[in-house]
């Protein structure tokens, strides 16, 4: 088994990350606000293959937050025992949509089911709705496992014992 190091675009493949990024857990999208204080929102998601893609309507206040300074990490995880992390960072891409975004409609289905992702999607979907598209194509890729993978201070205080 290669051990890819973290920050490689290789532990995209790695089997934690896979079942993180098709799973129901919510991303954490970290940036910079405006007034430069740090945010962090928990955003459904879709994972294309090569982007992770959220969605926010227009109007949002991270918005242009996030078209002045791109640059974001994002976790995706779940506590365990033992927890299990994937950690992303790169620059946000973002696109203005009329109507809904394709990817919100997928993540609503993943996350709740075809029907009520259906019904979810229908009850915001009105004449006039606009959309952000929020792409972030992973510059950097972590992964924590707790079994395999250990973060490098317990790797090294493990390492020592």
């Amino acid at each position: 088994m290669t051990v890819h190091p973290q920050g490689s675009l290789e532990l995209l493949g790695h089997e934690v990350a896979r079942r993180l990024l098709g799973s129901a857990e919510l991303a954490r999208l970290a940036y910079v606000a405006k007034d430069g204080t740090p945010r962090l929102t928990p955003m459904m998601f879709h994972w294309t293959g090569e982007e992770l893609v959220m969605s926010t309507f227009g109007g949002a206040s991270k918005i242009a937050a996030l078209r002045a300074r791109p640059a974001v990490a994002v976790t995706i995880d779940v506590p365990g025992p033992p927890p299990q992390v994937l950690l992303l960072r790169g620059d946000a891409e973002l696109t203005d949509v009329d109507g809904i975004v394709p990817e919100y409609r997928l993540a609503h289905a993943r996350y709740y089911g075809p029907e009520q992702g259906a019904a979810n999607v229908a009850a915001v979907e009105r004449p006039g709705t606009t959309m952000v598209r929020i792409a972030l194509r992973p510059s950097w890729v972590g992964v924590l496992d707790f079994e395999q993978r250990l973060p490098s201070a317990l790797a090294a205080v493990a390492g020592a014992a």
